[in-house]
């Protein structure tokens, strides 16, 4: 499915599709991520363009490996986080092969796409067994993975822990909302990964996110019995997941 050792991942956002060709063998973008804004409205006719771009741009021939904010079952959205709510129902695997002239694509849900990049390639790369990557964004996106195998479609930033779901408990958004100091919330970050660690007894919790590149500043604080980790691959993480998706046959 690659050519080289290579394959083409592309991440949608809230704010911008990225993409760019990925080294199967390192993890490694080949090149600068390209990037277009995430058009709004975000509908599937507009980000299916802004796809068709992005690969023209990059001059890719082949498959193409695609993350959505969004539960993806058998290729249909049935979500839609931070996208149009037009999506939810949307045939996408079909919808983006129809942009792409018909090649074969693969579409699978961005906190997924994450956690195999850093379960293959960055922070649980030495690490067996049971591996959940945790993205704390204006949610909790969740990605769980056993011995490398994906578990599509967790969506752990829902699960009721103490009384509330875990995304409105120990998101980064409520950190800002609630001007909570890092103690005070990496105690509700804390409260979440024991509920988390004592029902699925993980080896490692990998934290994504952009509040992961303040980690020094709160992972230290925590007091779950799990070691905890940053994202090493962060903003190429989606990219990176995407491309493997194609080479690995995966489909969510």
């Amino acid at each position: 499915m690659s050519a080289r050792g290579h394959a083409f991942g592309i991440d949608i956002g809230g704010s911008g599709v990225k993409g760019a060709v990925v080294d199967l063998a390192t993890g490694e973008l080949v090149h600068e991520r390209i990037k277009i804004t995430t058009p709004h409205p975000s509908t599937p006719d507009a980000v299916a363009d802004a796809v068709a771009k992005l690969v023209a741009e990059a001059d890719w021939p082949g498959p193409v490996g695609i993350t959505l904010p969004s539960v993806v079952l058998e290729g249909v959205a049935r979500t839609a986080a931070n996208i149009d709510k037009a999506w939810i129902g949307t045939d996408a695997r079909a919808l983006f092969s129809a942009a792409l002239g018909g090649r074969p694509v693969t579409v699978l849900n961005d906190a997924d796409a994450a956690g195999l990049a850093e379960d293959r390639y960055g922070a649980a790369k030495n690490y067996d067994g049971l591996v959940l990557l945790l993205t704390f964004g204006t949610g909790i996106g969740s990605a769980l993975l056993y011995n490398g195998t994906l578990v599509p479609n967790s969506e752990l930033g829902h699960l009721e822990i103490g009384g509330m779901e875990t995304e409105h408990r120990a998101a980064a958004s409520i950190k800002d909302r609630d001007g909570l100091s890092y103690e005070q919330w990496a105690t509700e970050v804390s409260t979440v990964l024991i509920g988390l660690e004592n029902l699925f007894w993980p080896k490692v919790f990998v934290a994504g996110g952009g509040i992961s590149r303040d980690s020094d500043q709160w992972i230290p604080l925590l007091t779950n019995r799990t070691p905890v980790v940053p994202a090493h691959l962060r903003n190429t993480a989606g990219i990176v997941g995407a491309a493997m998706a194609i080479d690995a046959g995966i489909v969510p």
